[in-house]
């Protein structure tokens, strides 16, 4: 028996490269069904056939875009998320858990790819009010940059042939140690500032088991307080 959710909640899970929350997320998302709530997991870009159109672009395409193109087609992606899949589910009752959203594209191209050039991050939070959905609860994974460049590095090793998706590096994991800085300060900054709809989780330990029950508590506490 299931668990509807008036008017669904909306989770997001964020960090830098190698923080753990697309493992975080697909263990998190079983544990809360047996749970008994009714569960989506979703992740940006993409999540819709055209977003996902859309990341194959963004993550992997020959060709770069300027950094306010790449900040639209970030957007163009998330609306058709969010009126495809992500609003339709949480009038349905239903937990959405989704792997990065809009304080990603602050953290990425407003800090990591514009350092922090205040035109962009205005035209980021003027893109993210038209959009019109913000996160109920947002975990973000904190990891040190040495252990999460590490990660990545551990990942690309993986054979392509025998994993395509893990073991293919995108645009930003190959991007440079003072980019992943920006990125880790964008976050900080948005944390900070959002302290209310943010819990910081440290993913820097080996134990991937622990960090899911302190992230699963942090869930329920939300879900039982609201």
């Amino acid at each position: 028996m299931t668990h509807p959710v008036p008017n669904g909640a909306f989770i997001t899970f964020e960090g830098g490269e190698g923080a753990g929350k697309s493992t975080q997320l697909r263990a998190v998302a079983p544990r809360l069904v047996a749970l008994g709530y009714d569960v989506i997991a979703t992740r940006e870009p993409g999540g819709s056939p055209g977003a996902e159109a859309l990341r194959d672009l963004l993550l992997f395409g020959e060709h770069d875009l300027s950094a306010r193109a790449e900040i639209m087609a970030h957007f163009a992606a998330r609306c058709d998320h969010v009126d495809r899949v992500i609003r339709p589910a949480m009038g349905e009752g239903k937990i959405v858990l989704c792997d990065r959203f809009f304080d990603s594209t602050m953290a990425y191209q407003g800090y990591g790819r514009g350092n922090g050039d205040p035109a962009l991050l205005a035209l980021i939070r003027s893109l993210r009010d038209l959009v019109g959905l913000t996160p109920d609860l947002t975990i973000l994974f904190e990891v040190g940059l040495e252990t999460g460049r590490k990660r990545i590095a551990a990942r690309a090793a993986v054979s392509d042939a025998a994993l395509p998706v893990a073991g293919t590096v995108d645009r930003y994991e190959s991007a440079d140690m003072a980019f992943h800085t920006r990125v880790a300060h964008g976050f900080d900054e948005i944390a900070r500032e959002e302290s209310d709809r943010f819990a910081r989780i440290s993913s820097e330990a080996a134990d991937i088991a622990a960090v899911t029950d302190q992230v699963v508590s942090r869930i329920e506490t939300f879900l039982k307080g609201r």
